[in-house]
């Protein structure tokens, strides 16, 4: 049953949190999805057998917390995965982010270096709106986003299209990682499917050669899409956890 805990900035946010031992594991999820997906009740399921604490949250405007989700920012999800962290657990975490929750997960560790003990990324995604979203934005599409202050893409998730703000943009432009040093004094682990065709492979390879970690490795799995939730791939996952020595 969900919980929910009001941040600094007066968000309402949902979690579900398992209790155990540490280092605990924080799930922070992709663009417009939620606490509920495969990979979140996958890893819970992971540290109930172990005795892991375990914590998985809605960012503002996803799932059960409040808000409206396109009046949210890479900025707002990462307060919010910040005060989660800080409200809802002790000691150094292990952070796995997917997709964009890569990209929240590297914010955070800018933020709270002391409290990650870990970052394994899922198809992780930094950087997201200005490399796969501005710079492949046509001239109609740039001239969309400054009249109406949104531009609709198509989505192979939904029925209906993503709006993307102009909010989303301009805010993302501000926390890019990519373009500055990234120290990351902790083990580093990304997993990243060859049949990504929203994050590519490309993606994973820039951010390990970017990153400045003492432990960092990259898996590549043949065939695996952006979802990475097949039982293969959430084997890898879990494999990937328990190795790690932290």
């Amino acid at each position: 049953m969900a919980q929910s805990f009001e941040t600094p900035q007066g968000r309402r946010l949902a979690y579900v949190r398992t209790e155990g031992g540490g280092p605990g594991v924080v799930f922070l999820g992709g663009f417009k999805s939620d606490m509920t997906g495969t990979k979140a009740q996958f890893l819970e399921a992971w540290a109930r057998e172990r005795g892991r604490a375990f914590l998985r949250f809605d960012y503002s405007g996803h799932g059960q917390s409040s808000e409206d989700f396109l009046d949210g920012c890479i900025g707002d999800w990462t307060e919010d995965a910040i005060a989660a962290i800080d409200t809802l657990t002790e000691g150094p975490q292990v952070l796995v982010g997917s997709s964009m929750g890569g990209w929240i997960s590297l914010l955070v560790c800018k933020a709270r270096p002391e409290r990650v003990a870990a970052f394994v990324g899922i198809a992780a995604a930094p950087d997201f709106t200005e490399d796969s979203m501005w710079d492949r934005f046509d001239d109609a599409q740039r001239a969309a986003l400054a009249r109406d202050g949104y531009v609709d893409l198509p989505s192979d998730y939904a029925d209906e299209p993503y709006r993307i703000t102009r909010r989303l943009i301009e805010d993302g432009r501000q926390r890019l990682v990519l373009r500055t040093p990234l120290p990351l004094p902790f083990p580093v682990r990304l997993l990243q499917g060859t049949a990504d065709t929203d994050v590519p492979p490309e993606v994973a390879l820039r951010l390990m050669a970017h990153a400045d970690s003492p432990d960092l490795q990259l898996t590549l799995v043949k065939g695996a899409d952006h979802r990475f939730s097949e039982p293969r791939e959430l084997a890898i996952l879990a494999r990937t956890l328990d190795a790690l020595e932290v």
